[in-house]
Parts: structure tokens; C-alpha cells; sequence
């Protein structure tokens, strides 16, 4: 019996969700206003940034596993602006502060430096419908 490989693993799913959001950022940065697909776009962001970080703490504790302790803590810190920064994007989303994206689109770029981007791969039908599915998870206000 052969060895079993994960073709769908954590890495693979981050590099997904990476180039995902790389493309959103360069699409984002192009647009001159927030419409509906700008939106959606924003909110694309915020579930590919979740995905990434769900995967973090999986992809450390195989570090530690093998007893790289060190590694292990170096792979979270680097990756911490996942969790944030989809929480800073849902905040924003969700309290309705669309001048504060240019800000945020700003910051996020240089983490992306290295995603080079020489055709758009990921259409439109891939972000359709995201901010209507993320406003849903808004809290009721009490």
C-alpha cells in the first residue's frame, strides 16, 4: 500500500487564499468607488484572511509535533495579520466606514509583495454575493 498525501493541505489552502486576496487588493486598488462588486470583493477578503488563520495554528502544531518549538512560534507571528486583519475588514464592513479602506489596502499590500501577478485568474463569480452572506453574521443591535 502506497503513502497517503493530502493534496488539499493547509498550505495549499493558504496559497489559494493568498493569491485570491492578492488579486482582490490589485482589483480593489484599480477602483475609483465602493459599488456592490467592491463589496463583495471586501468581504472575499475577510473569509479568505479567516480561512488562512483557521490553518495556522494546524500548520504550527505539525512544528511542534517534531519538536520545532521555535519554528513553530516564528510561523504564528508571522502569520498573525490574518486573524486581524479580517477582523479590522469585518469591523469596517459591518460598521458601514468605506473611507477607511484605502487605509487598510495600503497596509495589506506589502504582505503580498511576493505574489507576483501576471494574469487576473479568480472571476467575478468567486466574490458574488459575499457581502450579503457576511452582512448576515452581524449581530443584532441590542
Amino acid at each position: 500500500m502506497g503513502r497517503v498525501i493530502n493534496t488539499d493541505s493547509t498550505g495549499k489552502k493558504r496559497n489559494q487564499n493568498m493569491r485570491t486576496a492578492a488579486e482582490i487588493l490589485r482589483r480593489l486598488s484599480q477602483k475609483g468607488t465602493i459599488d456592490e462588486e467592491a463589496k463583495d470583493m471586501v468581504a472575499t477578503l475577510v473569509y479568505s484572511f479567516r480561512e488562512i488563520d483557521e490553518g495556522i495554528e494546524q500548520s504550527a502544531e505539525v512544528w511542534e509535533k517534531r519538536d520545532y518549538w521555535m519554528k513553530a512560534e516564528e510561523f504564528r507571528q508571522r502569520w498573525r495579520w490574518a486573524g486581524a486583519s479580517a477582523d479590522e475588514i469585518q469591523a469596517l464592513v459591518f460598521s458601514d466606514n468605506w473611507q477607511q479602506l484605502p487605509l487598510i489596502i495600503v497596509k495589506l499590500l506589502p504582505l503580498f509583495k511576493d505574489i507576483k501577478i501576471t494574469k487576473l485568474t479568480r472571476k467575478e463569480s468567486s466574490w458574488q454575493g459575499s457581502y450579503d452572506r457576511l452582512i448576515r453574521e452581524k449581530p443584532p443591535v441590542k
